[in-house]
């Protein structure tokens, strides 16, 4: 596998991006990995690591570059201060644009296949990968959001809004226990996105919690569900990318 850093010119500055790419001529299918609220790391490099080795091309932005290249969680409270400070900061209008730079980067790599991209978010990032889908409608075919966080809030691009003018397949797990994302706003959720009419799946994990598929988070982590999840992101992008 090759795995490279490049840097994305986007409207607000210089995104580091993680690129894994298999081993072979390509082209290959492209997935975009939108990082947690924790941000790019090696538990997430692993991750982007696997689904490289399904035969995708996967890119992993630092959406937290306006601040920093490197985002490093500190000790204590204060440190999660800093990191809901941050998270904070970003908008779904803001990865909209750092989305846009990856798609232009996609259009000049020769290892890509540009026609059919796919987008994956964690946590903070299930919105995002909405945003990006919305904004992007005929590049990006098949989307999933895991444990995403605030799915239905009251700002005009709130993801439930986006939802129903979705054009691509989606897939949407949910854990069972997470207080950011309750059963009635997925239920909200659910409906926008039958209202689309394009294909989708919302599905519980029942005794998850947020943020399950990690496992260095030891009080979340649950290896079965993570495993299912895996699951459907592979059956996923093979049938739609």
């Amino acid at each position: 596998m090759q795995e490279s850093v490049i840097d994305l010119n986007t409207p607000d500055g210089v995104m580091n991006t993680e690129r894994f790419v298999p081993d072979g001529p390509g082209p290959y299918p492209v997935v975009l990995f939108y990082m947690d609220a924790f941000g790019v790391r090696d538990e997430l490099r692993e991750m982007a690591r696997r689904l490289a080795g399904l035969g995708y091309l996967v890119l992993m932005p630092n959406l937290y570059y306006r601040e920093t290249r490197r985002f490093v969680l500190q000790p204590g409270e204060a440190g999660m201060d800093i990191l809901r400070a941050m998270m904070g900061r970003l908008s779904i209008a803001m990865v909209q644009r750092d989305t846009g730079a990856m798609l232009d980067f996609v259009d000049s790599d020769r290892a890509a296949r540009r026609e059919r991209i796919g987008a994956v978010g964690y946590c903070m990032s299930g919105p995002f990968v909405i945003g990006a889908a919305d904004r992007y409608p005929d590049r990006i075919a098949a989307i999933a959001s895991i444990h995403g966080a605030n799915m239905v809030t009251e700002a005009p691009d709130s993801p439930h809004r986006l939802a129903v003018r979705l054009r691509c397949e989606t897939y949407v797990a949910c854990a069972e226990i997470d207080k950011w994302a309750p059963p009635a706003e997925m239920a909200e959720l659910e409906r926008q996105l039958r209202a689309s009419g394009a294909p989708h799946m919302l599905e519980w994990y029942p005794g998850a919690q947020h943020g399950f598929v990690f496992p260095q988070r030891a009080h979340a982590y649950d290896a079965v569900s993570a495993e299912r999840h895996w699951q459907r992101l592979e059956a996923l992008f093979a049938r739609c990318l």
